[in-house]
């Protein structure tokens, strides 16, 4: 072992207080098995379809053989994926209301193939009601397609919070640039020893984001404070008591706090954290709501999170939020046309 000052400088731990995986040069690996079963089944059960023929569910994830993976090293992310699905359905033909079963098996979904080569084959137990086979071999599958995605999606950020740790530069001084509210790129002029403290003594920043949404406020501002709305965005069940102090948890519980202020269709503020952030360490979020036109313009302002989750935590908010939200939107104003 090199004694200190010896040695690639890159093995050394001195930097950190804990000794871990200094500058992000050690691999690091962590098994995504587990938490991926309990995934793909939360995105894939429930899953249904209906049209002219009838109406199509999956009622039930009946293998999930395989293993999952996400890997670290020189701060770049590695994922080693391989399942083999098979998915249980049931359906109503339309016009006669006879009942039909059958399943879905998904033989090879790895990082070798994308989503959309992936192999799905889905078969019915003899018997009539071929027009079920048929809607799920289109629609089905197309549901089937878009649950991989998120199955994906969540691997690549909700589960890899955390993994890339703070290098020395991070750790010894504050970021060299936060985005402003109007998206643009800033000097961030603050000295680390004036970087905010909150709850546990570490060195924190501020992130500020904006985002438009083609939504009136008061339905944007619902989505935030919705238990039903909250599960059908984040796909997870939640805790959401959106009153002053009332608890708050999602994804898993990989997010949680309290809410802390609401003006209806102005402003929600959190006390709010991740899971893998220091024990009772907590952010505050402030959300605002501001009516442009037909369109909602939302501020985000987070401020006391740790240096070493500024980048994952600005992902979580863009990714796991805003994009999921505008989907939903989306979907909402489909449905309606």
């Amino acid at each position: 072992m090199a004694k200190w000052g010896q040695g690639d400088p890159r093995w050394i731990v001195e930097e950190r207080a804990d000794g871990t995986n200094v500058n992000n040069w050690h691999w690091t690996e962590r098994d995504a098995t587990g938490w991926s079963k309990g995934k793909l089944r939360e995105l894939l059960v429930g899953l249904a379809v209906e049209g002219e023929a009838g109406r199509c569910e999956i009622c039930e994830l009946r293998q999930a053989e395989g293993e999952a993976s996400c890997s670290s090293r020189k701060g770049r992310l590695i994922f080693f994926y391989e399942w083999h699905l098979r998915l249980a359905w049931r359906g109503t033909v339309k016009e006669s209301g006879e009942k039909h079963k059958g399943s879905v098996e998904i033989p090879n979904l790895s990082e070798e193939n994308e989503v959309d080569d992936t192999e799905i084959n889905v078969s019915k137990k003899k018997g009539e009601g071929d027009v079920l086979k048929d809607l799920m071999r289109t629609e089905g599958t197309t549901k089937v397609r878009e649950a991989l995605r998120d199955y994906l999606k969540a691997l690549k950020t909700e589960f890899t919070l955390g993994m890339i740790l703070p290098t020395k530069a991070a750790a010894g001084q504050a970021p060299a640039a936060e985005q402003n509210l109007s998206g643009n790129t800033v000097q961030d002029s603050v000295h680390p020893q004036s970087l905010d403290r909150v709850g546990v003594k570490i060195p924190t920043v501020k992130i500020l984001m904006k985002e438009i949404f083609k939504s009136p406020a008061d339905k944007l501002y619902s989505i935030f404070t919705t238990k039903e709305l909250v599960q059908k965005f984040s796909k997870c069940p939640a805790v959401i008591e959106a009153e002053k102090g009332g608890k708050l948890q999602m994804f898993g519980g990989c997010v949680s706090g309290e809410y802390a202020e609401l003006v209806p269709s102005q402003r929600i503020v959190l006390k709010w954290r991740c899971r893998n952030w220091p024990d009772e360490h907590y952010a505050t979020v402030t959300l605002q709501f501001k009516d442009v036109a037909t369109q909602t313009e939302l501020q985000l302002e987070c401020k006391g999170v740790p240096v070493a989750n500024e980048a994952d935590t600005r992902q979580c908010w863009k990714q796991q939020y805003f994009e999921e939200i505008r989907m939903l939107l989306q979907e909402s104003q489909d449905s309606m046309e």
